[in-house]
């Protein structure tokens, strides 16, 4: 099948830290630090030397620096705040993580290199070694583990549309013959092509670069529905202020999913660190009480509150933290 032409990317202003590269940016970030002193980077050989074999850990401790993949604007989860620095739900997830790798391999001044990654090219960043962790609002579904590894599940959510309350569209049925947006690269997409064959619904689907391109294609009536993860469809309509009333989230979920941060295969010890930050923050109810921060508080750059309540389901997840998929 063939597929549409992606929305051209939209050029970045020049105020702009950060430096697009085969569509991908490296935000140097207050956050990177200095590089590790050399006493400290043997201190972390001799560590990471101790334990069962690591090829993450092992070039993290050779590095003196993690890699994380970071999204600009997967609100609230993964996004880039004024100063052009990652900040977010899934981020501060990753940046526990990395506060363990800094005890586990005695390296406190480990230095962040943070990496924007799209829907399109994440994958194929954490499989090609650019990227160490990725954790954002990438979903677990299973034909993505024969490529990478997931660590246990940190969301859980239903894929919906955003639309225009006064569209009168309230399901699926409703987009007949219609054009409709979503983010290229995404299970979303996969899901909206495949129903629109199922249905005989005619879509003309516009893939876009990002998730705020893909919103943009509903706002200015390019599109008559944005097809997303729901939380991510809040947080796109919170971001428009006063004017969030005039949308709407709706229809049956296409599909439920988690998100999970994403690392490369073939690395169960590094794959257990993840696991255990992220099962210690659930059962703990350090979770919820970040999960409170980022969809229940104003949240930066803005002020916006997502005012998305934790489900039952986040809950049963918290406490029962896995990493299975619902696919």
């Amino acid at each position: 099948m063939k597929l549409p032409r992606r929305l051209a990317p939209r050029r970045l202003p020049a105020s702009r830290c950060v430096c697009w590269i085969a569509a991908a940016c490296v935000l140097s970030g207050a956050a990177a630090h200095a590089a590790a002193p050399a006493s400290e980077l043997a201190a972390a050989q001799s560590a990471v030397d101790q334990m069962p074999p690591s090829a993450t850990l092992r070039k993290i401790a050779e590095n003196g620096t993690i890699v994380l993949g970071v999204r600009e604007s997967s609100v609230p989860f993964s996004y880039l705040d004024r100063q052009q620095q990652p900040t977010g739900y899934s981020h501060e997830i990753a940046l526990r993580v990395v506060d363990e790798i800094k005890k586990r391999l005695k390296l406190p001044n480990l230095a962040v290199k943070n990496v924007l990654v799209t829907s399109a090219n994440r994958i194929s960043f954490v499989v090609n070694n650019q990227v160490d962790l990725e954790c954002g609002s990438t979903a677990h579904i299973a034909e993505r583990d024969a490529l990478v590894a997931f660590s246990n599940s940190f969301f859980q959510y239903g894929i919906r549309m955003a639309v225009k309350r006064k569209s009168g569209i309230k399901d699926y049925e409703d987009l007949a013959g219609k054009t409709v947006s979503t983010t290229a690269g995404t299970s979303d997409e996969r899901l909206l092509r495949q129903m629109s064959l199922d249905k005989k619904l005619d879509l003309r689907i516009i893939s876009a670069r990002d998730h705020a391109e893909g919103f943009q294609a509903l706002k200015t009536d390019r599109a008559v529905a944005f097809v997303m993860d729901d939380p991510l469809l809040y947080g796109k309509i919170a971001q428009e202020g006063a004017a969030r009333r005039d949308y709407g989230v709706t229809g049956v979920p296409l599909a439920f999913e988690t998100y999970g941060c994403m690392m490369r295969k073939g690395d169960p010890v590094f794959k257990r660190l993840v696991d255990d930050v992220i099962a210690t923050m659930q059962r703990s109810g350090e979770a919820a009480r970040l999960y409170d921060k980022w969809f229940m508080q104003p949240i930066p750059p803005d002020g916006i509150n997502l005012q998305f309540p934790l489900s039952p389901e986040m809950k049963a997840l918290f406490a029962n933290p896995n990493d299975r998929t619902l696919d």
